[in-house]
């Protein structure tokens, strides 16, 4: 069925190959430039590749933040924010996983505001309704390092967590990378358990990206070759191949490109509640409640079958016949990740929470079918449990 959709392309560069440090220079002196603060994490902060990095940059270089923590705790943001500012930073470098890039978009966006975390992110209100306040100010170019295959890295969305667990989300379009450089060097740095995860994260948004209604042609292109790119990405041993990281980092690039319009789904809003709570990692989640939240979402995404039927092909083990949520559950069973929420510390009383946390997430309105209270959410939660 036809129907009316905007589709914007937010300008972005990217560079593939073994001189990236080179071309990344370049894109410094391109865009003016000459005093950039790496934001990273503790490990990567102290590597080879870092090293080499720093010697490139040279005298373009202001700074080293290693303040990219997982799930980007508020004091972290506001480590690398004080970074930026004593520097006098003209440009953020954000290397590392997911962790290192919203990191260094929620520190550009507190040092751009100059207003606490609380007062710019969004926030429900009693009606129900969300309200995300307008971030006017000027914000520093980020360029970016991926280590991980994270969707982040072309997104304009961050999100800190305070010490108590609340989930302070944030967007602001002048936060996207300006360039992104994907070195095979850096790729080689992480752990294949963690390129697993970001890569499972990515494959779930896709596929609820996919099924959404609003999905336009532009970034149904976008998701489906992403989704092709992760299927042989993730096949069982491929994730210590040098090739196979280079691949899952371009589908990452590419879903979070897919994903702009049609935003997350049910499975990333979980993921955000579960994960915070149990230290687990985005994708790890999302590998557990997607064939759940499939079929939650089955009523109302059938229009979009076909499509995505013609993207799941791609998933290698699932036999042709099978429903959408099906084909995914007998692609996971192939991989080496949790089958149930208990198998990643879940308790059964940790439920309701989950299940309150998530309903105050931005996300969830962006679902394909409507989540209308605590009780659908904690009926799909113990399915997963």
């Amino acid at each position: 069925m036809a129907f009316s959709y905007q589709h914007v392309s937010p300008e972005l560069r990217v560079y593939q190959g073994t001189d990236g440090v080179t071309w990344l220079r370049r894109e410094l002196e391109r865009t003016g430039c000459g005093r950039a603060v790496v934001v990273c994490g503790r490990t990567i902060g102290s590597s080879a590749e870092m090293h080499r990095l720093c010697e490139a940059l040279g005298g373009a270089l202001a700074g080293l933040s290693a303040s990219a923590r997982e799930h980007s705790p508020v004091a972290n943001v506001e480590e690398a924010a004080r970074a930026l500012e004593r520097t006098q930073a003209d440009a953020i470098l954000a290397v590392g996983g997911g962790s290192a890039v919203v990191t260094a978009r929620a520190a550009a966006i507190l040092a751009g505001e100059k207003r606490p975390l609380s007062e710019l992110c969004t926030r429900r209100l009693a009606d129900g309704r969300f309200e995300s306040p307008r971030l006017d100010a000027p914000k520093l170019p980020i360029f970016a390092i991926p280590t991980t295959p994270s969707t982040a890295f072309a997104k304009a969305g961050a999100a800190a967590h305070a010490d108590d667990g609340q989930r302070m989300a944030m967007f602001d379009p002048k936060t996207r990378a300006r360039a992104i450089v994907v070195d095979p060097a850096f790729l080689r740095t992480a752990p294949p358990d963690l390129v697993r995860s970001a890569a499972l994260n990515s494959m779930a948004n896709a596929v609820e990206a996919l099924e959404a209604p609003r999905c336009d042609p532009f970034s149904e292109a976008f998701l489906m070759q992403s989704l092709r790119l992760i299927a042989r990405g993730l096949e069982p041993d491929a994730v210590d191949d040098e090739t196979a990281r280079e691949r899952l980092v371009v589908a990452a690039i590419l879903c979070g490109r897919g994903t702009e319009q049609g935003g997350a789904g049910l499975a990333s809003v979980l993921a955000h509640a579960i994960g915070r709570r149990v230290h687990a990692a985005n994708g790890i989640v999302n590998a557990i409640v997607l064939p759940h939240t499939m079929r939650f979402n089955a009523p109302v995404t059938q229009a979009r079958d076909a499509v995505l039927m013609e993207a799941l092909a791609a998933l290698p083990g699932s036999a042709r016949g099978a429903s959408a949520s099906d084909r995914v559950a007998a692609w996971l069973m192939r991989l080496p990740v949790p089958r149930a929420l208990r198998e990643i510390g879940v308790v059964r009383g940790d439920l309701l929470p989950i299940a309150q946390a998530a309903m105050s997430d931005w996300f969830i309105d962006r679902n394909a079918r409507p989540v209308k209270d605590v009780a659908t959410l904690m009926a799909i939660l113990e399915e997963a449990w």
